[in-house]
């Protein structure tokens, strides 16, 4: 059985992980490498266990968390397909046939605008994934190209960023710190409220709220 050790180790997936890096990087976007694989699996796996999956189920949304973005570097428009592919590829026939096809659904869906849920992985994976927002993903180092860029200035400007699940309450919050001298908090929801509106989607699956603190001001 495949876990997600084998998977952070294997050559192939490293080396698309690396490949997207650079592919990013060249167009000024955020970290989409190594930086973001490994925050977005060790978060996807602290939702699963919080809300009480079964340790199989949370390896694998893991997995999905790790891998979820290696297609950038074929196409940023298509990734999420791409990347579905490229890990049925790798491997086709080292999962169940049903773990592999829940890794590539969660890794083609997190991404695109008709996105449905059909698993939890998927669910978990969204939450993990769309509540990555922090200064650390920032790539450029040039003033000029943030005053330009509300996507880095953004990212720049959140110093921090936490998920947390309150299993009794029901409820899944992202926690966000801004800082306001950077940019204003419009900003964030300027290129984010469609991501958020795909995390309370993502929540309502897995039968619980969204909620979304900022600067310690609850918006949702």
């Amino acid at each position: 059985m495949i876990n997600l050790d084998d998977v952070k180790k294997d050559p192939q997936i490293l080396e698309f992980i690396n490949q997207t890096e650079e592919a990013m990087e060249a167009l000024s976007y955020t970290n989409h490498g190594l930086r973001h694989a490994n925050v977005v699996s060790e978060r996807a796996m602290e939702i699963a266990k919080s809300i009480g999956l079964p340790e199989r189920e949370g390896e694998l949304a893991g997995i999905a968390g790790f891998c979820h973005d290696m297609g950038n570097f074929m196409t940023r428009t298509y990734h999420h397909f791409f990347g579905a592919t490229l890990f049925s590829q790798v491997f086709l026939d080292k999962f169940e046939p049903q773990e592999l096809a829940m890794v590539m659904q969660a890794i083609a869906n997190h991404d695109k605008e008709e996105m449905n849920f059909t698993n939890n992985i998927s669910a978990i994976l969204v939450l993990a994934d769309k509540s990555d927002v922090d200064r650390s993903r920032v790539t450029s180092k040039d003033p000029d190209h943030f005053k330009n860029d509300i996507h880095d200035r953004v990212n720049y400007a959140a110093t921090e960023s936490k998920i947390k699940v309150e299993k009794e309450k029901k409820r899944i919050t992202l926690t966000l710190k801004i800082d306001t001298n950077f940019c204003p908090v419009i900003e964030y929801f300027e290129i984010f409220t469609e991501r958020m509106v795909f995390c309370r989607k993502a929540a309502q699956f897995l039968g619980y709220d969204f909620g979304l603190v900022i600067n310690k001001f609850r918006l949702l």
